[in-house]
């Protein structure tokens, strides 16, 4: 679980621990229990114990697994949405953000992994939790990214160029979890969707990239760029409320 701590001029992006008392603490009654009260006293002695489910981690098995699974891909939905024409999409990326939360929610439930590939804004030396952070630090993003941030449990790779698999570890990751379909979801669907998905085409990927899922600058962009994907590249672009995940991933995807 994570929870943002509000700094001085800034939003600190960490784990959150729950922290009780091992027993009821009981100060001496000569001792400071505030920094500004230290003057001549001792500090108080607390003893507490702190709790915290081990997280989830993102690894995945040193040799391939045989393929026949399934995974949740989100691109570029950790941004500041700064970019040129960031405004006119907005209200489309809000609707696609929870589309894709149903979409993590529904991977969760049926136990698909979920990995995250986004771009790092030409910051060569950056990497997710300075990527969130900035994010939540955004006006225009900071509700967004605040309900589709990262879990422990998720895959975080950062990508160069507009392709999730262009100079990433995608290629690898994907073989070792045995994954040979991929559901598509992000911004944007004429760039960064298109540019993945013809990648994955290519290395035989099967493809799900929900209309409701993938936004663009404008609908007409969206649409041509679905409609490529459809036509070129096979995949299937119906919307989450045509057609379910459990549906479309395969059997042995699923653990039960």
């Amino acid at each position: 679980m994570w929870r943002k701590v509000p700094e001085v001029g800034s939003i600190r992006y960490r784990p959150y621990l729950h922290i009780e008392p091992a027993s009821p603490i009981k100060f001496p009654a000569a001792c400071a229990e505030r920094p500004s009260e230290t003057k001549g006293l001792q500090p108080c002695s607390v003893v507490m114990t702190v709790k915290s489910k081990q997280p989830k981690r993102a690894v995945a098995p040193y040799r391939d697994m045989p393929r026949g699974h399934t995974a949740l891909l989100i691109l570029d939905m950790i941004t500041q949405m700064d970019f040129a024409d960031a405004s006119a999409m907005r209200h489309e990326v809000a609707k696609v953000g929870a589309t894709t939360l149903k979409l993590r929610d529904a991977a969760d439930r049926i136990g698909l992994p979920v990995i995250y590939v986004n771009d790092n804004f030409g910051e060569w030396h950056s990497e997710r939790y300075r990527l969130v952070e900035r994010a939540l630090g955004s006006k225009d993003s900071q509700e967004l990214v605040a309900r589709l941030a990262p879990r422990d449990g998720d895959y975080f790779i950062i990508k160069p160029q507009f392709s999730g698999f262009y100079a990433t570890n995608l290629p690898v990751l994907l073989p070792k979890l045995g994954v040979d379909r991929l559901v598509l979801t992000g911004i944007s669907a004429d760039i960064c969707v298109l540019f993945t998905a013809a990648d994955a085409h290519m290395r035989d990927y099967r493809l799900w990239i929900p209309e409701d899922a993938v936004a663009a600058q404008t609908h007409e962009r969206r649409r041509w760029a679905l409609e490529i994907m459809k036509q070129s590249m096979d995949a299937e672009t119906r919307a989450t409320s045509r057609l379910k995940l459990r549906t479309w991933a395969t059997p042995k995807t699923i653990i039960h």
